[in-house]
């Protein structure tokens, strides 16, 4: 399976690359066969260039056509409908751009008929972009993933694989079979070896054979280094009595640059959000006040570095609830959640407030979601290496928000974990920053809960 966010940056490459051909076969061609559609040259047309080049990627970021390049099989009705949308859209921003700013008649870049004509066409060579990239036309072949386990580990392995959807099939084999795929190889493999096998002596041969194969036809990786690779996770199941300590981790060292450039960035970017977003707060919260005249700010005990409690404020979404009322999973449709309070989740300016805790050093941008104390002993008791998500603080969004759904069980939360571990072992400024994108892409679609 080839890195998703590989393919994501090829489609746009080449999506890019698209739009500036057809923007050369409109500037070039029908002016040879007497029908122009828009002008001869670009003079004066730089900065609408620059406007329509950028808006298409975003906006197809925004509605999903390059997410579809993660699914495992792609749908070509959605595809479609996600294109259609992208450039329908493209056309209509350009339209009100154009009304608002009212540029002169020489920029021909904005007319209808030549946007109409540029999406029309880039909707065709996106399609096929994508349809050649999910068939490996552009791309070298994807190997194929093979299991080398004992039976007692396989049912454990295939159930965490199998908690992604749209991923690549993992296929148990066992040593036979194994060695005679590794004396005539089909396509590329890569091979999961369980840490039982790595033990058993009667398999040592075996191992050898593999660690002797070509390389570039035949890898060999550990089950964690394929969930790692693959789902870009760490299964608290697989990970054993042995994993990662502290001093394994990214920002463990004293002057690490990259964790001081994460505290530089919380207070900047929380002081500048707090400041723009001042007005939605308040209407918010005039909002909030009014629908049942109750308070508008909930505060509320969790989780934070190293498991030491702090308060969170938020902007409350839900009925007032009795002061001996237990802690409860949020769910789907929960009746506890206000209208407004729907509204503000969604979008996640319920969060907001808690910009506060980023500046006092409690919490920080992004990182693993805080708990409430009364859930972690549950979950702590029940999912292992829970407690390690701890030794980093608590964040706003984080790798888990943006890649699982709403935990609102004890598998969901093992799930969430999965993600926070891997976010602790492979923290970096360039993570942070596609959590972040990708965390503004939810608010955009409100697709918060």
């Amino acid at each position: 399976m080839h890195d998703p966010r590989s393919l994501i940056v090829r489609a746009l490459l080449l999506d890019c690359a698209g739009q500036l051909l057809i923007l050369g076969f409109i500037l070039w061609v029908p002016p040879l066969i007497g029908w122009p559609i828009g002008g001869s040259n670009l003079e004066g047309q730089g900065s609408w260039l620059l406007f329509s080049l950028l808006l298409y990627p975003f906006l197809g970021w925004l509605f999903g056509s390059y997410t579809v390049l993660r699914w495992r099989r792609l749908t070509l009705s959605v595809l479609l409908q996600r294109l259609v949308i992208t450039a329908g859209v493209s056309v209509m921003v350009v339209a009100v751009a154009r009304w608002l700013i009212n540029p002169d008649d020489s920029v021909w870049l904005v007319y209808r008929r030549v946007q109409l004509s540029w999406m029309l066409a880039l909707t065709g060579w996106a399609l096929l972009v994508r349809l050649a990239l999910r068939r490996g036309l552009l791309l070298p072949d994807s190997p194929r993933l093979l299991l080398l386990a004992h039976q007692n580990e396989i049912h454990t392995v295939l159930t965490a694989w199998q908690r992604i959807p749209h991923r690549q099939r993992l296929s148990p084999v066992d040593a036979l079979r194994l060695r005679g795929r590794l004396e005539q190889p089909e396509q590329p493999l890569l091979v999961a070896v369980s840490s039982e096998i790595h033990r058993d002596s009667s398999k040592r041969s075996l191992l050898e054979s593999l660690e002797m194969s070509d390389p570039r036809v035949v890898r060999s990786v550990s089950l964690l280094s394929l969930f790692e690779q693959q789902q870009e996770r760490l299964p608290p199941v697989l990970m054993g009595d042995v994993s990662f300590t502290y001093d394994d981790l990214p920002w463990a060292s004293t002057f690490s640059v990259q964790v001081q450039l994460k505290r530089m960035a919380d207070l900047m970017v929380s002081a500048f959000l707090l400041l723009i977003t001042a007005p939605l707060i308040a209407l918010a919260a005039l909002l909030i006040w009014l629908e049942d005249r109750g308070p508008i700010f909930y505060s509320q005990q969790r989780s934070g570095w190293l498991g030491r409690p702090f308060t969170v404020l938020k902007l409350r979404t839900m009925k007032v609830q009795p002061a001996d009322a237990p802690a409860e999973w949020t769910k789907v449709g929960d009746q506890r959640i206000t209208s407004v309070g729907g509204v503000l989740r969604r979008v996640r300016l319920d969060e907001l407030p808690q910009l506060l805790n980023v500046l006092n050093g409690q919490m920080s941008l992004i990182g693993p979601r805080p708990e409430r104390p009364e859930l972690e002993h549950q979950l702590e008791l029940t999912i292992p290496h829970y407690r390690k998500r701890h030794w980093m603080r608590p964040g706003l969004s984080g790798w888990a928000q943006v890649c699982a759904p709403y935990a609102s069980s004890i598998e969901d939360s093992d799930l969430k974990l999965s993600y926070d571990l891997y976010y602790l072992r492979h923290f970096s400024t360039w993570l942070d920053l596609v959590i972040l994108f990708r965390t503004i892409k939810t608010v955009l679609k409100a697709g918060g809960r």
